[in-house]
């Protein structure tokens, strides 16, 4: 008789084999490698490298990136120069969380987050990105739009909090 583990490998093993046409491997649930599963709502994740950036944007607009994620401030949508700081934590949730908190935009801002490390599987329907509180609780979804062929998602963000790939 194989011993659990053994069948788990030889599971994932032909599914990893079975999906070699797709760009990225599934990733395992996190529960059945002994980590917590993220909230409902929010896409399984391989967790990244802990990333940072700060950038100063102002009337002109521009652009920051952090990890696989990228924030857009569109030209008007600042009155005055502003230090902006995006963290994106290492966790089973792609995340992203900006400073000053409660900045507000007059035109919407993007952010793109990157997914292509998140379990695909639990996640067939269109991303979407997820307003949250520090506890990866869910208060709204933004307007988004899903890029499954680039793996990422792209959310229209009115003020600043934390944001994080959702289904």
């Amino acid at each position: 008789m194989a011993s659990p583990i053994r069948l788990w490998v030889a599971g994932f093993t032909v599914a990893a084999v079975l999906g070699c046409g797709n760009p990225v491997a599934p990733v395992p649930r996190a529960s059945l490698i002994g980590l917590p599963d993220p909230p409902p709502g929010l896409l399984r994740c391989t967790p990244l490298p802990e990333d940072s950036a700060s950038a100063t944007i102002g009337p002109a607009g521009g652009s920051l990136s952090v990890g696989p994620h990228t924030l857009t401030i569109p030209a008007g949508a600042l009155a005055e120069p502003v230090t902006i700081t995006a963290v994106a934590p290492s966790g089973r949730v792609n995340l992203v969380r900006f400073q000053p908190q409660g900045l507000t935009f007059t035109t919407p801002a993007s952010l793109t987050l990157g997914y292509g490390n998140c379990d695909l599987l639990d996640a067939l329907v269109p991303k979407r990105v997820a307003y949250t509180k520090d506890a990866l609780e869910i208060l709204e979804y933004t307007p988004s739009l899903d890029d499954p062929g680039a793996l990422q998602v792209t959310g229209q963000l009115r003020h600043f909090s934390d944001y994080a790939v959702a289904w």
